[in-house]
């Protein structure tokens, strides 16, 4: 911990070498442009690998960057950032070796994160076709994170906060990126939106709450 308190100063210093009044903008709000939800996979900085700065992008981070709607954290952090932060692009980013994707592709138990790895298996389930005609095993694995990410951005679109910010026309754009640690590359997966709109009959909600008896 000894090494964290001396970056920190160390960062603090720089910080207002650069601009003296750094800190006191940063306590005055917060005004990010994009929602990032992204894996808690340490070897993938969020700040760095995009160029933002604080203040610049609002993050969630979980196991596998999933989207799940059982998940009050994730929702609680998705309403926030649509509804007050008014955030114009939400970003689900995952990354090539992710282990949980690669956990939940085999079959091993692994305790409590079995539950959330299920999560991940339904979509090996939806496109188990495709993977299955992958013969090499890194190529099916990487495969398996972008379908992953794909899935997620389209459970985005699932939910009433995504929804409701639609009726009201103020829905930020959904992105899928994939990260190579190899090479320090974000790829867009290019998933439209519109991708999933066949699908408005089912998911659409009208905004008006109903009761069942």
């Amino acid at each position: 911990m000894e090494k964290i308190f001396a970056n920190n100063k160390k960062w603090v210093a720089n910080k207002l070498a650069e601009d003296g009044d750094f800190f006191m903008k940063l306590a005055n709000g917060q005004k990010p442009r994009y929602l990032y939800i992204g894996c808690s996979d340490s070897r993938v900085p969020v700040n760095e690998i995009t160029g933002t700065g604080p203040g610049e992008i609002f993050v969630h981070r979980n196991i596998a960057n999933m989207v799940v709607h059982s998940d009050i954290n994730m929702l609680s952090v998705l309403q926030y950032a649509v509804e007050v932060l008014k955030v114009k692009d939400v970003i689900v980013c995952g990354h090539y070796g992710c282990g949980g994707v690669a956990a939940a592709a085999c079959n091993k138990q692994f305790g409590l994160m079995d539950n959330w790895l299920r999560n991940i298996k339904d979509v090996i389930r939806l496109h188990e076709q495709e993977l299955m005609d992958i013969k090499d095993e890194e190529q099916r694995q990487r495969r398996l994170v972008e379908l992953n990410i794909i899935e997620q951005v389209h459970n985005l679109s699932k939910t009433s906060i995504i929804q409701n910010a639609r009726i009201s026309k103020e829905a930020p754009r959904l992105w899928g990126l994939v990260y190579d640690i190899r090479d320090g590359l974000l790829r867009d997966l290019k998933v439209a939106a519109k991708d999933f709109q066949q699908y408005d009959h089912i998911y659409c909600v009208t905004g008006k709450v109903t009761t069942t008896t």
